[in-house]
């Protein structure tokens, strides 16, 4: 996995993920409409700062029990997976059911275990539960919907990519997520963005400063919008 500096995940996680994104734009490593969650999740706590972490992937139903094993989160093999990745790190299920959300794999007692395996955030186009608890956790939680039960939540698979609201996710995508959603950071980027940012920030500055002005004018608003952030 190719991990980026503490000084990177600590921009991303005072940074909101629109300003992120429109950095992003100005290195064209990427279609526009790829990279970011559609419609499947949103942020349950977006009074949360943004998170920062590497995706632990794998997909769950809830609909049906599983062929083997016992409750939803008595699987051994499905932590030692989460501890031996290095974190910080942010869970990511796809739900495969044919109406995602039947039950809830995410509560308190599994968010408690992933805290303590260096996880700091869940993603997941199915259900969460245990919404007060999960909040006073700190713990951020990206999701299509809420549900009062666990029902048959299993694990099917974990390790493999997975997609979830259009976004391809592989095992160690640096994911960056807030109250916007969630997109994947490139890599290969990662490290130019603060410059790319400070430069977006500037550029957003001074048509701020335009649009108060009692001078504003539509001929000022445009003479400003022709001068472009430079590209990153």
């Amino acid at each position: 996995m190719t991990a980026v500096s503490e000084d990177i995940l600590n921009f991303l996680r005072r940074t909101d993920t629109c300003t992120v994104s429109n950095a992003i734009e100005t290195f064209d490593v990427r279609m526009r409409n790829e990279g970011y969650i559609q419609g499947a999740a949103r942020s349950m706590f977006p009074a949360m700062p943004p998170v920062a972490g590497y995706a632990i992937t794998g997909r769950i139903r809830a609909s049906a029990p599983p062929m083997s094993g016992r409750s939803y989160y008595q699987n051994p093999e499905w932590w030692e997976h989460i501890a031996a990745t290095p974190g910080p790190k942010i869970i990511a299920l796809a739900d495969m059911d044919t109406a995602p959300g039947a039950g809830a794999l995410f509560g308190e007692i599994h968010a408690r275990i992933a805290i303590s395996l260096g996880c700091v955030g869940y993603l997941t186009n199915g259900a969460i539960r245990d919404l007060n608890a999960l909040e006073a956790l700190g713990f951020q939680c990206f999701a299509g919907s809420v549900s009062v039960s666990h029902a048959y939540a299993h694990l099917i698979e974990f390790g493999e990519p997975i997609e979830i609201g259009g976004m391809k996710i592989n095992p160690g995508d640096l994911l960056h997520g807030d109250c916007n959603g969630v997109q994947r950071i490139p890599l290969r980027i990662a490290n130019e963005l603060p410059a790319a940012t400070a430069k977006i920030l500037a550029h957003e500055a001074e048509l701020f400063r335009l649009c108060e002005q009692p001078d504003f004018s539509i001929e000022k608003l445009s003479a400003a919008l022709r001068r472009e952030p430079p590209k990153g």
